[in-house]
């Protein structure tokens, strides 16, 4: 298998784990609540990370002084600010929501690229593509025609999701930027071990430092192995096959939604998941 299988077998395999953990955060939430399993799955996350460095032995877990500050900003930003919305809407919302709003990151990812880092100009496949992602947004947030038509667009709890967007796509310009080279592993067990040090705390001094059920557990170790996963393809592909390859997620967690959580998809967010799927491909086109 060359680089390029490798890298989207892992893709694939981190969009199959990241379809899974809203599923296992729902089922989670039947006898606990959305801080005690963010605080458990962050713990185990690291735990996950820190064994797949042992077990591998590729990297060491020493940090240099400019690799520090890009790792606390995306621990903070893309794991204890963004994930802690996404669970707490998570409790608010349906799976297909959350899971397609969160998707709508490249679009944000282009425009802090743009804007921020000064990257290449946009060109017209960036505007119609990003144009797409919006409107799909909006369709699978409405659920319905009526909806669309009385201009009802989603909820409070999905202007949260779409605010954890963000900061996911703050945190990936900011590894983009500052830690491409480093082990996936690292940057993996960083993301969550300082979340980790400060949900220990919190449950330390609320005497809930227990494991509710199985499921917390689960996901700690899915989205551990996912975000490793994660890391490694986007060593091995192009930013636009990682983003393409990504769409499988909201198509996976729309039929484990279906079968474990009775959730039912709409028509209108049929349309809309077409849709995201038409903005990618124009954002990963090139003119000329």
């Amino acid at each position: 298998m060359n680089i390029k299988h490798l890298g989207v077998v892992a893709i694939l395999l981190a969009s199959i784990m990241w379809a899974m953990e809203p599923i296992l955060a729902k089922l989670s939430y039947e006898n606990s609540d959305f801080l005690h399993t963010s605080a458990i799955r962050a713990i185990v996350a690291a735990l996950t990370a820190f064994i797949y460095i042992a077990l591998t032995r590729r990297s060491s877990l020493k940090v240099t002084r400019q690799q520090l500050s890009p790792l606390i900003y995306i621990a903070i930003v893309g794991t204890l600010v963004a994930d802690f919305l996404y669970f707490f809407a998570l409790s608010q919302v349906p799976v297909i929501d959350a899971v397609i709003i969160g998707h709508m990151q490249p679009i944000f990812i282009i425009a802090f690229g743009f804007f921020l880092l000064k990257t290449d100009a946009l060109t017209k496949f960036d505007y119609l593509g990003i144009c797409l992602m919006i409107i799909s947004g909006l369709l699978v947030t409405t659920k319905t025609l009526d909806n669309l038509v009385a201009f009802r667009f989603g909820t409070l709890s999905d202007l949260i999701v779409l605010s954890a967007t963000i900061a996911w796509a703050t945190s990936a310009i900011v590894m983009k930027k500052y830690l491409t080279a480093m082990n996936a592993g690292v940057i993996t067990f960083y993301r969550f071990f300082f979340p980790a040090l400060i949900f220990a705390m919190y449950l330390g001094l609320t005497s809930s430092l227990i494991i509710a059920n199985i499921y917390q557990v689960c996901i700690g170790v899915i989205i551990g192995a996912g975000t490793i996963l994660y890391y490694e393809g986007l060593k091995r592909l192009k930013a636009a096959q990682v983003s393409g390859l990504e769409l499988s997620t909201p198509f996976f967690a729309a039929i484990l939604a279906f079968f474990f959580l009775n959730e039912i998809v709409t028509s209108l967010q049929i349309v809309g998941m077409a849709l995201l799927f038409g903005g990618i491909f124009f954002i990963s086109k090139k003119e000329g």
